[in-house]
């Protein structure tokens, strides 16, 4: 017996390549689209880059504190 291939590919690529084949996208659906996942990434860069922002502005501040007083909660 033969195996045989699958031309589909499974999740959402195979939902937007068929869609991109077919017909162009509107702008407002490429707006939505690239709008979704400029603030997805944006989500992430600031749950992950806040805290050390907050430390790196404070170490250059003037008093010039040393890391230990301030992470301390005093």
């Amino acid at each position: 017996m033969a195996s045989r291939v699958s031309l589909k590919s499974k999740g959402k690529a195979s939902s937007k390549a068929l869609k991109g084949s077919a017909e162009e996208k509107s702008i407002g659906e490429s707006f939505k689209e690239w709008s979704t996942w400029a603030l997805k990434k944006a989500k992430v860069v600031t749950h992950y880059g806040f805290i050390p922002l907050v430390i790196i502005i404070g170490m250059n501040s003037e008093p010039k504190p040393h890391l230990a007083q301030l992470l301390s909660p005093v």
